[in-house]
């Protein structure tokens, strides 16, 4: 009874309480338009009364309980819960330096060297070094067939808020020597005792980046590259590129500039019959491109639109080819650049496709980046890729496994091709490239339909797995063959982390087979035919033991089928070759 009586007064307390806080609760004027009248709708629901069974249906009985609460002493304390500690795997320390060291057998030596320092929060500095060299030996080679690489470059940045800039400064040398020599010309040990086949390539490169985020400039490039060789080719470059975005929502307008100069030249002709040819084998070519790439972007749910026209100005200043000038050419052309993707299953399966085309400023120092036995006789002209369509899907097939596929449609004039070059013993021109040892350029307008598809799987965070294969039929107008090019190409790589301290991984390559011509006539006979270059299959494999966070010992492997292949016609690449050596990074 005592307690109930408590409880009452408690409660009326706080009622009390309540009321006295809220008792000036103020005045307001409430003007009503309408009387509210409310309505219930009729609620539609379904009437189910269950049914009993049972013949008989018992009543409930009353149950009558009590409880009956009373203290219980405890001497039990509860510890204070404790969250188990997470094991955090250790971070592997940065460093800003490293130096590489290698050495093989073909007497090959490999050496690089990387540094950067910060001058403060916002700038750095720094330059690399790198050199690569093997001293040859290849099996039933009768020239030297040794070469080497060194490049050097030093580079600064700033970067602070939302400015980004960069330039950088690099020079490399190129030596190489044009061993390959044609069939009928390799037993004559008189003429090969008087070719020397060293020739060597000279690139000097100033660039320059400025990016800014969150703004309409988006980015600005500029690059100067100046290549020569040593029989007198010299060719000058001149690019620069902006961009700019203009967003509005989900929509983005694009618009990306363009201005590439071209002027290369050379002395040298490969051909000499006539001997008042000698002084006059002058080449020189001046081509100015300007384009202006407008685009339309859409962003909307799954739907990613890219609508725009690639607008190009192309101007041929000068051209003398054999001491021949042909006369300028001015024209204005249009390309189509449309990219649509969209998201069938999510990241799962996403579609895409599009169409784009544009010309393409070809260049000595393009093709010697591909092919490092060309003759400095070439004559050089861009590309005009008229149109490429293409469709295909890419996503995921598992959260380890990605996937891509993909179908295109190219259609394209003057379009470059590798082609050895031939010999004839008539051919006053005895420079050291003319006994069928080196390779030129020709063009041709070529349709190429092709197929594409990749497979990379990340199993885990100590083994990744990726897969490559190409498939091309080409259509050509003037040659015979799409020459020096594929039809197939494949390729497999893996890459493993075994322990904490060692790691491995593997390269799978295969090219099919390919054609070229050359033509060879001494003494009075003749041959024209076209030649199969056998595919090849290419093994290579490394690893690497690392002693510290520091010191780390590697081994490497190149060709390891031991093929004796040709990349090119009549040059065999060396057989299997092996590196040791280490690397080590450090901080000043």
């Amino acid at each position: 009874m005592q307690n109930k009586i408590i409880i009452i007064l408690l409660i009326t307390f706080q009622m009390t309480f309540a009321q006295k806080k809220d008792e000036n609760i103020g005045t307001e004027v409430v003007n009503v338009v309408k009387p509210y009248t409310p309505t219930i709708s009729d609620a539609f629901k379904v009437k189910e009364v269950p049914s009993l069974n049972d013949n008989e249906t018992s009543t409930k009985e009353e149950v009558k309980y009590q409880i009956f609460s009373f203290p219980v002493a405890s001497t039990f304390t509860p510890s204070k819960g404790k969250a188990a500690g997470v094991e955090k795997a250790k971070q592997e320390k940065l460093f800003s330096n490293y130096a590489t060291f290698g050495l093989g057998n073909y007497g090959t030596a490999n050496a690089e060297l990387f540094v950067s320092h910060e001058l403060d929060n916002y700038q750095y500095v720094g330059g690399m070094v790198r050199h690569q060299s093997s001293q040859g030996g290849i099996k039933n080679v009768k020239l030297d067939d040794k070469f080497s690489e060194t490049l050097g470059s030093v580079f600064y940045g700033y970067q602070r808020n939302d400015i980004k800039w960069t330039a950088d400064l690099g020079l490399k040398n190129e030596a190489y020597n044009w061993y390959g020599l044609a069939i009928n010309v390799a037993p004559d040990e008189n003429l090969v005792m008087n070719i020397n086949p060293k020739h060597q390539y000279n690139t000097a490169k100033i660039g320059t980046e400025l990016t800014i985020s969150n703004s309409f400039f988006n980015r600005l490039n500029l690059n100067y590259i100046a290549f020569s060789d040593n029989y007198n080719s010299k060719e000058n470059r001149f690019m620069i590129k902006p961009s700019f975005t203009f967003n509005f929502g989900d929509t983005a307008i694009k618009a990306n500039f363009g201005l590439d100069y071209l002027n290369s030249n050379s002395d040298k002709s490969y051909y000499i019959i006539f001997p008042e040819q000698v002084n006059n084998s002058k080449n020189e070519k001046s081509v100015f491109i300007f384009n202006v790439n407008p685009s339309f972007q859409i962003l909307k749910d799954d739907l990613s639109l890219d609508l725009g026209v690639n607008l190009v100005y192309y101007s041929r200043m000068k051209d003398v080819f054999y001491g021949i000038e042909s006369d300028s050419e001015s024209k204005f052309l249009i390309y189509p650049k449309v990219n649509i993707s969209y998201k069938v299953v999510g990241d799962l399966m996403i579609a895409f496709g599009g169409a784009e085309g544009k010309l393409i400023q070809n260049s000595y120092a393009n093709f010697v980046d591909q092919n490092k036995f060309l003759s400095p006789t070439l004559l050089i002209k861009p590309t005009d890729q008229q149109y490429e369509v293409f469709a295909g899907l890419r996503g995921k097939l598992s959260s380890i496994l990605s996937y891509s596929v993909k179908g295109a449609y190219n259609a394209s004039k003057d379009s470059p091709l590798f082609i050895s070059n031939s010999y004839f013993s008539s051919n006053l021109n005895k420079d050291n490239y003319t006994y069928g040892n080196s390779l030129d350029v020709v063009y041709d307008n070529i349709n190429t339909l092709s197929f594409q598809g990749k497979l990379k799987a990340d199993v885990n965070k100590n083994i990744s797995l990726g897969l490559n294969a190409e498939f091309n039929s080409y259509k050509v107008e003037k040659n015979y063959e799409a020459w020096n090019l594929p039809t197939i190409k494949a390729s497999f790589n893996s890459d493993f982390n075994i322990g904490k301290k060692w790691y491995a991984g593997t390269q799978f390559f295969y090219v099919e087979q390919r054609k070229d011509l050359q033509i060879t006539a001494s003494l009075g006979h003749s041959r024209d035919y076209i030649q199969t270059i056998s595919g090849y299959f290419d093994i290579n494999a490394h690893v690497g033991y690392k002693y510290n966070e520091r010191l780390t010992a590697f081994l490497k492997g190149n060709n390891l089928a031991n093929q004796n292949y040709e990349k090119w016609l009549n040059y065999p690449v060396q057989g299997a070759q092996v590196i040791l050596g280490a690397s080590y990074k450090f901080d000043f």
